[in-house]
């Protein structure tokens, strides 16, 4: 099954909010705590308890300290400690990220390099807890996407080990930027930590999408404040649409051009997709008095979106640059090789929620060096090709095809 977690941070968010969220919906705190001793052996303890915030019941999940040594860290030792650690691929790239978008948000406060910035309260041994913590529980519940909605982030001042500071406090706001937030609530309601988590793990912000709920948790902050609730809500479903493929929340960025070389549009595309856009397109349009233009369409992640659009606006004339988000249901894909004169060709099959192929599809790139290097036309090594798909096919079980 396709599963796709959403975060309701409305009453702010943190990162054992989050944790004890994904604890009552499901994820078992001890096999989390498993993966949470495989970066910090010896180290921390994970319990979690039944609470009340403002008479909603919540999970509070805590992380005891056993051990007194709470040095500040720089980046790059926490990633050492989490690369070097014997963790599900999933894991280890959910946590890194995390951690290098907080590390980045830090450098741009502080004016460092990324390389340079040391952590101080997120570099404590619960917070590591707490990031390690929510990629595993990520991973034992199966999420395949994330998404989220605003953000409270909060009013008044918070202590730091810098003093005290306004709240959002300058990370918080860093990470914050181009999601949409609302300064409700007294004090820090979205911490450092748990920004970064929103932000490294939703692609889109969003209100809850259509799904199946298939289970939904509460994790509570500390404070118990009346007349509002101190959680963070999760919602586990399968998305609506996913019996045929993988549904994930993109966004398109578009901008129309009349004035630009036609030349340089492959380069502009090349750049879009080096950049990281799953896919970049031209559509001619025809403007007012008549000029002919091109549309120029972007598809990507939110991770992507802002980097991408500074492309669209240092590689063409355009002026502006619309945006919109989009649902795209995508086959799953994987790979397999065939050989075609001697040469090994790719093959990329594509698959329903079943497991059964829809298509298989020989890499062109793969096609064309082989007709290189073997002198054979182009349209004959792709017939080839195309034939030890089928036959890659026929040779599969009836259930997978």
């Amino acid at each position: 099954m396709t599963a796709h977690l959403w975060i309701d941070a409305s009453a702010g968010v943190a990162g054992d909010m989050l944790l004890g969220a994904l604890v009552d919906a499901g994820a078992s705190l001890e096999e989390v705590q498993s993966v949470v001793d495989t970066v910090l052996p010896e180290t921390v303890r994970l319990t979690v308890t039944e609470v009340h915030r403002a008479g909603l019941r919540a999970a509070k999940v805590d992380v005891e300290v056993l051990t007194p040594d709470q040095p500040h860290r720089r980046w790059s030792d926490i990633r050492s400690m989490i690369g070097s650690a014997d963790l599900p691929d999933p894991v280890q790239d959910s946590a890194i990220r995390v951690f290098q978008v907080l590390a980045e948000a830090e450098a741009g406060v502080h004016g460092v390099p990324v390389a340079d910035v040391h952590f101080h309260e997120v570099g404590a041994w619960d917070s590591i807890a707490d990031v390690v913590g929510v990629a595993a529980a990520l991973h034992l519940l199966g999420v395949t996407s994330v998404s989220a909605g605003p953000v409270a982030l909060g009013s008044g001042t918070a202590r730091t080990s810098h003093g005290a500071v306004g709240v959002p406090a300058p990370a918080t706001l860093a990470l914050a930027t181009g999601w949409e937030v609302a300064a409700v609530g007294d004090g820090e309601l979205a911490t450092p930590t748990g920004m970064a988590l929103v932000r490294a793990l939703a692609q889109t912000c969003e209100a809850l999408p259509p799904m199946r709920i298939s289970a939904s948790g509460t994790g509570a902050g500390t404070k118990d404040v009346e007349g509002r609730a101190n959680v963070t809500r999760v919602v586990l479903g399968e998305p609506a649409g996913s019996s045929t493929g993988s549904v994930e929340t993109l966004w398109v960025l578009e901008a129309n051009v009349d004035d630009l070389d036609p030349r340089l549009w492959p380069g502009v595309v090349e750049s879009l997709l080096d950049a990281g856009a799953a896919d970049a397109w031209l559509t001619p349009i025809l403007m007012k008095k008549g000029r002919p233009a091109h549309t120029l369409s972007v598809l990507c992640d939110d991770a992507h979106r802002v980097p991408l659009r500074r492309v669209v606006l240092e590689h063409t004339t355009t002026f502006g640059v619309r945006e919109h988000s989009v649902a795209r249901v995508a086959l799953d894909r994987s790979w397999e090789t065939v050989t075609v004169r001697g040469h090994d060709v790719r093959i990329k099959l594509s698959h329903n929620a079943d497991g059964r192929v829809v298509h298989a599809t020989p890499e062109f790139e793969d096609v064309r060096a082989a007709a290189a290097a073997t002198g054979i036309p182009e349209r004959v090594v792709l017939a080839e090709a195309n034939a030890a798909a089928r036959a890659l096919d026929r040779d599969r079980p009836e259930s997978a095809r």
